[in-house]
């Protein structure tokens, strides 16, 4: 999947709100083995590597154009792999980190366990997922690839979102021993001064796949009647966009 870094950073500050939220809820210790599950193009990595001295941090991420751009450090390392990829090694982990990253992978009632599975014993597990499934724009993007001629061209390809209810996740870190459980919802929310900004937020993340999928010659069109589902969906401009995220904290 290509992934433009300019592109996804055009909205930073709204992206790297949650992150931060996210980073503050970690236990900070010294001397860490930690990892940052799809990191991107690093910069939250670096973070981390900050707020945890002597640790040694590995940000993993499947894409080549984000990895170039990460920073350099002593304490940082980069590799290109997938979360599935490194879910296969046996290595283990004080803290895992995932920020806005895992609802890219399929079946979180087995991934959770097996992310979990690889903590060190009194390890730290921190995510943050946007709720695509409440989300206003996810909605209005899986209702334009259902229909014609963007199903057909898509071969009726459409993603449905992994992400679980917040019951069912606690259900799971409870069945994993979890203690000093947190989860909850966060609205984060965006202020458009005008449609194509709806637009451009989603065209940087959830959108690619399916601007992948498409043959050159529809593309334009995709983008026009996405414009207009998001036009008759907020009437009112400026608008606001409720971006809700999922935050799950808990130690093992």
């Amino acid at each position: 999947m290509p992934w433009n870094p300019s592109q996804y950073n055009t909205f930073k500050k709204e992206r790297f709100a949650p992150a931060f939220d996210l980073i503050a809820q970690i236990d900070k210790k010294p001397n860490l083995k930690v990892i940052d599950l799809g990191c991107g193009t690093g910069e939250l990595t670096a973070e981390l590597a900050k707020l945890l001295p002597g640790s040694h941090v590995t940000g993993i991420d499947n894409s080549k154009e984000m990895l170039e751009q990460c920073p350099n450090g002593a304490q940082l390392k980069f590799e290109n792999k997938t979360i599935e990829n490194q879910l296969l090694s046996d290595e283990k982990w004080d803290l895992i980190f995932a920020n806005a990253s895992l609802q890219w992978v399929e079946n979180h009632q087995y991934l959770f366990p097996k992310i979990i599975s690889k903590l060190n014993p009194g390890g730290q597990l921190a995510i943050q997922m946007p709720c695509q499934k409440e989300n206003i724009l996810n909605g209005l993007l899986y209702d334009l690839a259902s229909e014609e001629p963007f199903s057909s061209a898509l071969n009726n390809y459409n993603r449905t979102s992994p992400v679980l209810t917040m019951d069912e996740y606690a259900q799971i870190l409870f069945d994993e021993n979890s203690h000093d459980i947190n989860i909850y919802q966060k609205v984060y929310p965006l202020i458009a001064r005008d449609h194509e900004t709806l637009y451009e937020f989603i065209s940087g993340s959830a959108a690619i796949p399916y601007m992948e999928r498409l043959p050159d010659n529809l593309k334009d069109k995709f983008k026009t009647d996405f414009m207009l589902k998001i036009q008759k969906t907020f009437r009112k401009i400026p608008a606001i966009y409720a971006f809700k995220r999922l935050f799950i904290v808990a130690n093992f």
